[in-house]
């Protein structure tokens, strides 16, 4: 195979591929064993007609679609790897010559990762943040451990509804005398205080008791989904069948024992304490990160191919795909939530999907010029890790990426890579802490 490469852009590279003859003609062949079963002839059987018999009868060019498709992406890796290139695209691909007993010649044109030089890296000035844990800050920890802690109960007797409790009510509603579509039910279930029904409703059931009747007066808002319900004032005949109220567990040493590993209450405060300034200290430690590697690539100036931040973009789109999904709501679900399209959710992404593109490329040109590496020590840490994250064997996490360990040298090289940028650093204390 022959290839013949020239720049003829920016970022964009010409490759005449020539495919000689005699390795041409296996792709011919595989073309023939793709089209003869699906070629009628008198005198053969489906599939046994020969390949001249074929070629006199439709000519050779029956065959050309298959053997472009069988040549062209061998040739094309091929030229690729020999020619040392990195494309970041799909190729644009233009015959030149396909004839059997020929050479096949094809050209590609096709962006590839762009050349640069780097900027300012050592010495960079960035901001170290420190956020301290408050005793609110713990306080509000421990008393959301006491709320997935607690239960519901029953009230009785001359207990009076709350915000926060969970009702079970018949309601009849009406406008001007009227029932309307929608506002009766029996059992309906409502918790004070959430917002759910029309605004004053749930505000108008505080005080009152399992049995109670009521009439509550609303108004039902102008930007209503019912047309004939704008603006109208209601009346709904409620009923209290039920209330429920959630007990919530002592702050005491048995509250720390049934929670945590602790004993008293103080050891367990301590160590929520010592947690959320674990992760206060994390959180800090990743924006100085981030704004140190988006100061030095702001020192950089790169032509990013437009090919490199759609991918990016598509990563993100679909990214956004799996939260949704999680959340139980489709892509489709929310354009319409949020009256938004996909392509004004791609635009959003585009600035972000850039800095982010930028920010690969220096740090992959910073562990070239460092020299930055990963050594087997440091691989066979990485399975380590990976293993215990995914609760899986290390063996087992070693053939998932037997025939590539691209992902995990790359996972390493650029840990490295940010290390050696924050040894170089010079730290800035900020001047007011959020």
């Amino acid at each position: 195979m022959k290839v013949v490469t020239e720049k003829i852009g920016t970022n964009k590279v010409k490759m005449e591929i020539t495919v000689e003859a005699a390795e041409f003609e296996k792709s011919m062949n595989v073309a023939y064993n793709k089209v003869k079963g699906k070629v009628s002839l008198r005198g053969f059987r489906p599939g046994k007609a020969p390949r001249k018999v074929i070629e006199q009868a439709y000519g050779e060019s029956i065959f050309y679609e298959e053997a472009f498709n069988d040549a062209v992406p061998k040739a094309y890796d091929e030229a690729v790897r020999s020619e040392g290139i990195y494309p970041v695209d799909r190729p644009d691909v233009d015959i030149v010559n396909i004839a059997g007993g020929q050479d096949f010649v094809f050209t590609a044109e096709v962006f590839v990762k762009p050349e640069f030089e780097l900027g300012q890296y050592k010495g960079v000035e960035v901001e170290k943040k420190s956020y301290p844990v408050t005793d609110a800050e713990i306080d509000a920890n421990i008393e959301a451990t006491r709320d997935r802690n607690s239960r519901w109960v029953d009230a009785e007797g001359d207990y009076e509804a709350k915000n926060g409790d969970k009702l079970v009510i018949d309601y009849k509603g009406t406008v001007d005398g009227e029932a309307f579509e929608g506002g009766s039910a029996d059992g309906y279930s409502i918790t004070l205080g959430s917002n759910t029904f029309i605004p004053g409703f749930e505000d108008q059931m505080v005080g009152m008791k399992v049995g109670d009747e009521k009439d509550v007066n609303v108004t039902f808002p102008e930007e209503y989904h019912a047309e004939n319900l704008k603006g109208k004032p209601a009346v709904f005949a409620v009923k209290v069948n039920g209330i429920q109220y959630k007990e919530m567990p002592e702050l005491d040493d048995e509250f720390a024992k049934d929670v945590s590993e602790f004993d008293t209450l103080a050891e367990y405060r301590e160590d929520v304490a010592k947690k959320l300034n674990e992760t206060a200290t994390l959180r800090a430690e990743r924006e100085m990160e981030s704004a140190l590697i988006e100061k030095v690539a702001a020192n950089t100036e790169i032509d990013i191919p437009n090919g490199m931040i759609e991918s990016q973009i598509d990563n993100m789109v679909e990214d956004m795909g799996y939260r949704m999904q999680n959340m139980g709501i489709s892509m489709e679900q929310y354009f319409q939530y949020t009256g938004t399209t996909m392509e004004s959710v791609r635009e959003q992404y585009k600035e972000e999907a850039a800095k982010t593109v930028k920010a690969q490329l220096v740090l992959e040109k910073l562990s070239i010029e460092e020299g930055i590496e990963a050594t087997a020590e440091e691989m066979e840490a990485e399975y380590e890790k990976l293993a215990n994250e995914a609760k899986l064997e290390v063996e087992k996490v070693k053939e998932m990426f037997a025939r590539d360990d691209s992902y995990i040298k790359g996972r390493i090289v650029s840990a490295k890579t940010i290390e050696m940028l924050k040894a170089n650093a010079v730290y800035v204390e900020a001047a007011a802490n959020e």
